[in-house]
């Protein structure tokens, strides 16, 4: 797995990005988004096992909800590894691995999943198949090599919004079975998935590259831990992308828990926000480009705030139709948030740079390395808030019988996630300037004064 290294790489020279970088870059992003796709679909798997776990397997929601939440745990944490993999082992070489890793939880999942099986054993096999959320890690992480700034909101959005839509496909491929075969045959959307796997790491083999210039840099991740912005970045990225795999896992259990639907009924319906959120991440990198990533991260959190609120009376009225309207609001807000909170780690970064004094080359290159070292944790920060939106659904269940209480947490979160973002991002205390979230501005405005 040595072959296929790119020894010269530099995106933010026009030229070599015009004559050689861009059709490079664009191959890259493609069999990225393809390998990342499958990933999110595998980490995602269980949010559709659950629903073909009738009364024969004894287990109850509060079980259910915990073994998506494993799923979303191990998912998280093992983010940080997988970032700096691509250093260490290029970005081709380590997708081609990371994607027949997956033939792991998959194949084990075909395995077990009937009635009878043990739930310690379903509770290891979903905690397995958190090794398919670690590939967003390393996907964004390469593909953040490959672009220039002025291109990463676009490109980053699009890479990880093609992984996302994982989710619904892997939904509606579980709607597709119950709707066929019935809910008594969960293998086969299991098989659907390990020639998929196999396909996606052949893909990455021939037609992905490594790049040389891009290594572990431990003086990197060091400065990454230290540096406020990645906490408070990864604070916001709980709020955006945390909410939006939380809720992707939980929806169709919640609609089977708390307004009584069949398995196939929640299926029908579990897959349209995902979906929906998937498809407009790019649009959030876009817009970020545009007029700011803080800017559009605000008024996502602000709208989210406004859905939650359509939610929490939905669940106290127990109307299904007003709760999938707010419901499905939430996956395409957190969905904008994602995109443009992504885009404003690479500019925070380069922003930090040009403060330190440097210009140019150095302080592009500066940002790279550490806006590279950054995404890991806060991408494994952001998809903790998973598991906390799960675990805040099992406990408002077993305590009050319904999702109310888990909807008010949530509230009162975005809340604070608007002060956050105003207050480190936006506001614009006499002559200190904001962090720039756009290439533009990167050069001439300082960041915060103590962060």
């Amino acid at each position: 797995m040595g072959g296929r290294w790119i020894e010269r790489w530099e995106p933010e020279d026009e030229t070599f990005w015009r004559e050689t970088g861009e059709r490079i870059a664009r191959r890259n992003l493609l069999w990225s988004v393809v390998s990342e796709h499958i990933g999110f679909s595998i980490w995602s798997m269980w949010s559709v096992m659950v629903l073909f776990m009738g009364p024969a397997y004894g287990v109850d929601p509060a079980g259910k909800f915990f073994l998506i939440g494993t799923a979303t745990l191990v998912g998280a944490l093992i983010r940080v590894p997988y970032t700096f993999a691509v250093a260490r082992f290029g970005g081709r070489n380590w997708t081609v691995f990371s994607a027949l890793l997956l033939l792991l939880p998959t194949g084990l999942a075909y395995a077990v999943m009937e009635p009878g099986t043990s739930y310690g054993t379903f509770l290891l096999v979903a905690a397995l198949t958190g090794v398919g959320g670690g590939n967003f890690a390393s996907s964004m992480t390469n593909i953040n090599a490959f672009f220039p700034l002025r291109k990463k909101g676009w490109a980053l959005g699009l890479n990880a919004g093609g992984g996302n839509i994982g989710v619904p496909v892997v939904q509606l491929v579980g709607l597709l079975v119950i709707g066929t075969a019935g809910a008594l045959h969960p293998r086969l959307v299991l098989g659907v998935y390990i020639p998929l796997i196999v396909l996606a790491a052949l893909c990455a083999a021939l037609f992905m590259d490594n790049l040389a210039p891009v290594r572990n840099d431990t003086g990197a991740a060091k400065e990454a831990v230290r540096a406020g912005h990645t906490w408070i970045m990864a604070f916001l990225y709980i709020g955006t992308f945390g909410s939006f795999i939380g809720y992707s896992f939980a929806f169709g259990l919640v609609l089977q828990t708390q307004f009584g639907r069949t398995p196939l009924q929640a299926a029908s319906l579990t897959f349209i926000g995902p979906l929906l959120g998937s498809l407009i991440r790019p649009v959030g990198g876009s817009l970020a480009d545009r007029y700011g990533g803080a800017r559009i991260t605000l008024g996502a959190f602000v709208a989210m705030a406004a859905a939650t609120g359509v939610v929490l009376y939905a669940s106290a009225v127990e109307s299904l139709t007003v709760f999938l309207v707010g419901f499905v609001a939430l996956f395409v807000l957190s969905g904008l948030g994602n995109g443009s909170t992504y885009k404003m780690i690479p500019a925070i970064f380069l922003a930090q740079g040009h403060r330190k004094g440097l210009s140019g080359e150095a302080a592009e290159a500066y940002g790279r390395r550490i806006s590279g070292a950054s995404m890991g944790l806060i991408g494994a920060v952001g998809a903790l808030g998973g598991l906390g939106i799960n675990l805040a659904f099992r406990q408002s269940f077993q305590t009050v019988g319904s999702g109310t209480g888990a909807f008010a947490a949530f509230l009162a979160f975005y809340g604070v996630c608007m002060l956050v973002t105003w207050a480190v991002y936006l506001r614009r205390p006499g002559s200190v300037a904001p962090v720039p979230d756009t290439a533009e501005g990167a050069e001439s405005r300082p960041a915060p004064a103590g962060v």
